[in-house]
């Protein structure tokens, strides 16, 4: 196959200066254990102190359980509407909760509900069973995405989130699986909202009104989640995140000495990400780039397109020169299936690579019969073509 290689004309950000804080301001400072900002699309560090220090994590935990819910849900294992039957095991968990009595059924969409906006750790383990049959299972299920996500400072040992011995996490290691969740856009529904209610109870007599444990859902601009968290061992917790134009940010706090401090630093972190980095849009997923020529194929050409939304940090007031270099073949040979990987374009500043897209097909491509090229050659004849 041969290989054609295209160099753009460099493309020239010039970004708009913000000047409101610096991190080499020694006087800035998180009043936290540990914490972390990042960006959600990429996931570079922005800010980190202490990211590694393993901590207790407190009802952060329910992150990876959302986690795994959306992906039940989205490979059809579990359904929004699936009753699910509390087991006694889960009626019997202490901490924050929605009073769940044994016996009775809540459908999965009211316990994902529960776990975001009360932080219930009966609804967690109710739907940590529905999906893996028991808790013991779905805490391998939980540590299993983390070994697959390479939160190497994980350890978890129970669903909820409690102190116990073993069970703890870092910052960094929370903003990996704060990043993954908000990838699955079902779940926003939920992490955005500030107040609710369900029905519980067997005879579901009692009205359990919700209101939001995180209120930077409330209170800050372009909120949309995640977790908070409390235990004696872990102090006050936060992950959280933000959008405003086309960056996400998430920020992580752990072990704060109250909540107020967890929402005013969280804010703080959030705030120096908004006013001093920009995402640049590289690349938009389902974006033609070009047409390609079909060999042996029912067609004569094909559209090419991005697979993939690519979008780069930068901070403001900085020049910067990106280079995109386009690498297609000059023709394609039917068959060739849709989503197929036919090229991609790399993205660099001077020497260094800041990202790369597949560049795919979206339609599959039959090869041509004998009948058709009869006819390509008839139409070439007649001069049609």
């Amino acid at each position: 196959m041969h290989i054609k290689r295209i160099f753009s004309v460099i493309i020239m950000f010039i970004l708009i200066f913000n000047s409101l804080m610096c991190f080499a301001d020694s006087k800035f400072d998180i009043q936290a254990k540990s914490a972390i900002l990042i960006d959600a699309l990429s996931g570079k560090v922005i800010y980190e102190k202490n990211p590694h220090e393993k901590l207790a994590p407190a009802s952060i935990t329910k992150i990876m359980v959302l986690l795994l819910a959306m992906e039940a849900l989205e490979s059809n294992k579990i359904k929004l509407d699936d009753e699910v039957i509390i087991s006694s095991n889960a009626s019997s968990m202490g901490g924050s909760q929605i009073y769940l009595e044994e016996g009775e059924q809540q459908t999965v969409e009211d316990l994902i509900k529960s776990i975001c906006l009360r932080s219930a750790n009966d609804a967690a383990v109710a739907l940590g069973e529905h999906i893996a049959g028991s808790e013991e299972v779905f805490i391998e299920m939980m540590n299993n995405k983390a070994k697959e996500l390479g939160m190497e400072d994980t350890s978890f040992k129970n669903i909820t989130g409690l102190d116990e011995e073993g069970h703890y996490t870092s910052a960094y290691d929370v903003s990996i699986m704060s990043k993954e969740l908000l990838k699955h856009k079902k779940i926003h529904q939920w992490l955005t909202l500030w107040m609710s209610s369900i029905k519980v109870g067997k005879e579901k007599d009692v009205i359990q009104n919700l209101v939001n444990t995180n209120r930077l859902i409330h209170d800050y601009k372009g909120a949309n989640g995640i977790k908070t968290g409390f235990t004696r061992k872990a102090g006050y917790c936060l992950s959280a995140s933000a959008t405003r134009g086309n960056l996400t940010l998430i920020s992580v706090v752990m072990g704060c000495k109250n909540s107020s401090i967890r929402f005013r630093e969280s804010k703080k972190l959030l705030d120096y990400g908004f006013a001093n980095y920009q995402s640049i849009i590289l690349a938009k997923k389902g974006t033609v780039v070009r047409k390609i020529p079909i060999q042996k194929g029912k067609v004569e050409s094909v559209e090419v397109v991005v697979e993939s939304d690519l979008n780069y940090l930068a901070k403001k007031g900085s020049s910067i020169n990106i280079e995109k270099e386009v690498i297609l073949p000059s023709y394609i040979n039917a068959p060739v299936s849709k989503d197929s990987k036919v090229g991609e374009i790399i993205y660099k500043v001077g020497e260094k690579e800041i990202g790369r897209v597949n560049l795919i097909i979206k339609e599959d491509i039959n090869k041509a019969s004998v009948k058709d090229s009869i006819r390509k050659i008839f139409r070439m004849m007649l001069g049609t073509i």
